[in-house]
């Protein structure tokens, strides 16, 4: 059995033909442009062109995509940037254009799938998947089964007030705050490296070879990250909390992270009172860029009860 599963971005649109395991057949990505995102005849094109290459070998699409998105029936509440599917049915759409099953799920929420199906979060019960991104997603695994909410917008991290401060702008939510290019940010404003000079790759090659600015900015971003993994232990008492995201490959980012963490449950006052305070036990995801993909397809295994017809 084989399936298309894709991962619809903002920046660009990844496919893969994989088998019912997990297992990676073939991959692609085409880069998701402004017309495709923001008119809807022309982002399903997109979408359907990619099917062909695959046309009687995939038995159905298993699809991956932002915003908030109720998964069992396939209607996009939002589309973050891919503006154009807020309001339709992808799962219809792209059915009945393209004649096989289909499936979809939110993006940070397929993460935490692949996390809990084969990854980070394998053995847990109850844990949190943070994708630092572009924004900052993820996903909750409580009971062991992804936690969607009445809104199917559990774990929608981007929308969370960083304080009473500049709420009326982007820059006081998490989503802009916390992600990827945060860190970035903190890291130019150090060492007066335009932001556009900087990516991950850069930045980690200065950090391991001990520049202090880069240091200094890492120290920062993660300090307030822990704060959030803090905040987000006394919710939800995780087992677990995976990093995900491209820049989770940098193990000196998930060093600096457990070191604010642990440092600020040390330094709890509560502590005086009583010494048990639990704290999350932070790991990085296993899957990393893949996630996506690999927890669409367990999305359509279980909508689709490809385990029970495997056995």
């Amino acid at each position: 059995m084989e399936f298309l599963v894709i991962d619809a971005g903002g920046t660009f649109i990844k496919y893969a033909l994989m088998n019912a395991d997990g297992e990676f057949i073939e991959k692609g990505k085409v880069k998701t442009t402004v017309s495709e995102s923001e008119n809807l005849e022309n982002y399903l094109e997109t979408l359907y062109s990619i099917f062909k290459k695959y046309e009687g070998r995939a038995e159905g699409i298993a699809m991956s995509a932002p915003g908030i998105i109720d998964s069992e029936t396939g209607y996009c509440y939002t589309g973050g940037r891919i503006s154009c599917v807020t309001g339709h049915n992808m799962v219809e759409l792209l059915q009945e254009k393209c004649k096989v099953p289909v499936t979809i799920e939110n993006d940070g929420k397929c993460a935490a799938l692949a996390e809990k199906w084969m990854g980070s979060l394998k053995d847990v019960n109850n844990g949190i998947v943070l994708v630092l991104g572009t924004a900052v997603g993820g996903g909750l695994i409580i009971d062991g089964k992804i936690y969607k909410g009445n809104h199917f917008s559990a774990g929608e991290f981007s929308y969370m007030a960083g304080s009473d401060e500049n709420l009326d702008q982007m820059s006081g939510y998490w989503g802009t705050a916390g992600g990827a290019t945060a860190l970035i940010k903190a890291v130019s404003e150090e060492t007066g490296i335009p932001k556009e000079e900087l990516d991950g790759i850069r930045l980690f090659e200065m950090a391991e070879q001990g520049n202090p600015e880069v240091l200094k900015g890492l120290d920062r971003y993660t300090k307030q990250l822990a704060v959030r993994i803090y905040n987000l232990q006394v919710l939800f008492d995780a087992e677990l909390v995976a990093i995900g995201g491209g820049i989770s490959k940098q193990p000196l980012l998930i060093e600096y992270i457990r070191k604010h963490v642990d440092k600020f449950c040390n330094e709890h006052p509560l502590r005086k009172l009583s010494p048990y305070l639990p704290r999350p036990e932070v790991v990085a995801c296993r899957y990393f860029n893949d996630s996506n993909l690999i927890g669409a397809l367990y999305h359509y295994r279980k909508k689709k009860n490809i385990d029970i017809l495997l056995h």
